[in-house]
């Protein structure tokens, strides 16, 4: 996907398609979280309506808690639990995956500059 060190830089259009790819993947991944999310809470927390399930599995994928739910089963627990591990993850590889092209661009800027260098 990136250019190897001995490449040139890569123009700046080809480096924002590559931003607009790693954001469109990061948000894609983001959504199926949050969507994922809605599902567990909607059906295995406490039969919650649509938009409380939404804003625990947006409150618990950012990293802030659950909002209003109180746990009915050990199923909805064990899933609340592995949903804020999970979540956690999550948020590392989203930022991993929208920050990638603006890393390697730096890095490989760096690289160029070394060698003009000598």
């Amino acid at each position: 996907m990136f250019e190897h060190h001995s490449r040139p830089l890569a123009p700046r259009p080809v480096f924002a398609r590559r931003l607009a790819a790693s954001a469109a993947a990061g948000l894609a991944l983001l959504a199926g979280s949050l969507f994922a999310g809605m599902i567990g809470y909607r059906y295995l927390v406490g039969d919650e309506k649509w938009i409380d399930a939404f804003v625990d599995a947006a409150m618990i994928l950012s990293g802030m808690g659950p909002a209003t739910t109180t746990f009915g089963s050990d199923a909805g627990k064990l899933f609340a639990g592995l949903y804020a591990l999970y979540s956690g993850f999550a948020v590392i590889v989203m930022a991993g995956v929208v920050f990638a092209p603006v890393v390697h661009r730096f890095l490989h800027r760096f690289h160029l500059d070394m060698e003009k260098r000598g």
